[in-house]
């Protein structure tokens, strides 16, 4: 596969399609549901722009658990639907990006007094794996309580029965959202991040359009398109507002936060799905350097800009942990990173946050805006499938044309060359082979793999032709210069934490590699002094907010 030039070197030209073109749809919003729907629609034929306003992913689509996972908790609502629906997903998405959508086992500890009893637990997960249609090695077990501890020996013992064995996938949402917009490159979608949405430009009283911003340069011009989808996660009711059609079914959106520890201080041994006091469940996912620990579940009423993990949540979130894992005292100072996110759900009289379905729903406008909201990160796809659907319903009325249908189970993601996961830890291992003659460790093989599966050549081949002493350095260069290239990166930002997940995954990293990558910036963007300090001023900000939970914090 090869990879196509998506970069805002050559943004003037990218805006000059965009204004001068008349698109069959418009897709507002750049996370994995706008993603996937630029994707279904431009592989149908269809005509394509994407406008995001801020950076791909950087919404929901990158702040979520990041499990590509069939939602058990779904089944104690008896929302057997959408565990049939997103459990037969996973593998899908699975053998779409081998290298990114990961293989992960989960434990289910059975607690004396918990939610889960065993028979429930055996039904459930049997109920589980009938529905997703697992096979083979993957389907669920139940474990003795011996098993359970020799599985996981941090479990309480004193409390412990057993455990449910059954298995999930784990990925990168960000990295997931942009695979799918790059994919969308090759059936000539036109997707640019940082341009929002003003307004809607009509026709006959439909619409045939949006106005724009420009957030980088300021200036403003129009897209013409036959149809426009909003996905605009939790700012769907804001756009519904401009068009003057919130009416009936709204958003209710609540708050999920994750807090990241280093590996040594919470060494799960594998992924661990758990009960706390209060009812809720929580996930506790190790994943090379760390391990991170979510999620909670709170009504969210402020600035959708600007969420943040307070200290309360914080605090929450480690007292559940510590009442799991009594050998492990964590404390607000082991805390290296966090992030927090909006789940934008559909809003439900009477049914508290943690009880409102995460089924998605579609909304048609009388003047034509098609919003979709609401749904998981697992089941993009059908998502995207059902939306685009609509689409090509009318086209075809409108135009007397015959459209394909959904084959997006069908097209590998960018990176995506191997036909099993067997394949991808043997590259693994091969690209381990490769650089350990220049000091890296297996680690740095299994972070390139995993982020860019075997786009991970042409990053080589970027790291043999600079010349830094410090190949870390050098290494983070050639990441960058690629996704400068070909990922459409504008800023530090979209670097250190969407691309890479350094802020969250390795912020260690970002304190070694902020000057070089700052001073690459620069060069390539031909910045002043005072715009590269704004830009270092803004990933110190980050860090501070992200890791720093000590009681005198601001």
């Amino acid at each position: 596969m090869q990879n196509i030039q998506f970069s805002n070197l050559n943004r003037k030209n990218t805006i000059e399609k965009l204004r001068s073109q008349k698109f069959d749809l418009v897709v507002i919003g750049g996370g994995i549901t706008g993603g996937g729907i630029a994707l279904d629609a431009a592989s149908r034929g269809l005509k394509v722009a994407l406008v995001e306003k801020n950076d791909f992913a950087s919404g929901t689509s990158s702040k979520s658990t990041k499990l590509i996972h069939g939602g058990l908790r779904y089944l104690k609502q008896f929302d057997f639907w959408l565990v049939k629906e997103v459990g037969s997903e996973r593998a899908i998405v699975h053998k779409l990006a081998p290298h990114l959508v990961l293989p992960e086992k989960m434990l289910l500890p059975l607690i004396e007094n918990g939610s889960y009893g065993k028979w429930l637990t055996s039904i459930g997960l049997k109920v589980y794996d009938i529905l997703a249609q697992v096979t083979g090695d993957d389907k669920r077990r139940m474990l003795e309580k011996k098993e359970a501890l020799k599985l996981e020996p941090l479990l309480p013992k004193k409390i412990l029965n057993g455990a449910g064995y059954y298995a999930e996938y784990r990925t990168d949402d960000a990295r997931l959202t942009l695979e799918n917009i790059k994919t969308s490159l090759q059936y000539s979608a036109l997707p640019i991040n940082y341009i929002a949405v003003t307004d809607f430009k009509y026709t006959a009283n439909k619409i045939s359009g949006v106005k724009v911003k420009d957030s980088i340069s300021g200036q403003e011009f129009s897209i013409n398109s036959k149809h426009v989808i909003s996905a605009a996660g939790p700012w769907v009711d804001e756009l519904r507002g401009v068009n003057n059609s919130k009416k009936g079914k709204r958003l209710h959106l609540t708050k999920g936060v994750h807090l990241v520890f280093p590996y040594e201080k919470l060494p799960v041994k594998q992924s661990v799905y758990f009960d706390i006091p209060d009812g809720r469940m929580m996930f506790a996912i190790p994943r090379g350097k760390i391990t991170y620990v979510g999620t909670t579940d709170t009504n969210f009423a402020e600035d959708k800009d600007h969420v943040k993990t307070d200290l309360a949540d914080a605090m929450y979130l480690i007292s559940a942990v510590n009442n799991m894992f009594p050998s492990i005292e964590l404390s607000l100072d082991d805390i290296v990173s966090s992030w927090a996110g909006l789940r934008p759900l559909i809003h439900e009289e009477g049914k508290s946050a943690s009880e409102l379905s995460r089924k998605d729903e579609i909304f048609t406008s009388d003047t034509g805006l098609i919003s979709i909201a609401g749904g998981k990160l697992t089941g993009y796809r059908k998502m995207a499938e059902r939306v685009v659907d609509k689409v090509v319903k009318l086209l075809e009325e409108e135009e007397d044309i015959e459209l394909k249908d959904c084959f997006t189970e069908k097209i590998p993601l960018c990176g995506n060359e191997f036909k099993k996961f067997k394949h991808v830890k043997k590259y693994i291992t091969a690209i381990a082979e490769r650089i350990k003659p220049d000091g890296f460790e297996t680690y740095h093989a299994w972070f390139l793999v995993t982020n860019y599966g075997k786009q991970t050549e042409t990053i080589l081949d970027i790291y043999a032709q600079l010349k830094d002493e410090d190949k870390k350095v050098r290494l983070a260069k050639a990441e960058l210069k690629f996704g400068i290239d070909y990922e459409m990166v504008q800023n530090p930002m979209d670097f250190f934490i969407r691309r890479t997940g350094r802020l969250y995954f390795d912020i260690e990293s970002i304190r070694y590699l902020l000057e070089p990558i700052l001073a690459e910036f620069k060069a390539v963007f031909k910045l002043n002094d005072a715009e590269v300090a704004v830009y270092r001023e803004t990933l110190e900000q980050e860090m501070e907010e992200h890791s720093n939970f000590s009681l005198d914090r601001g």
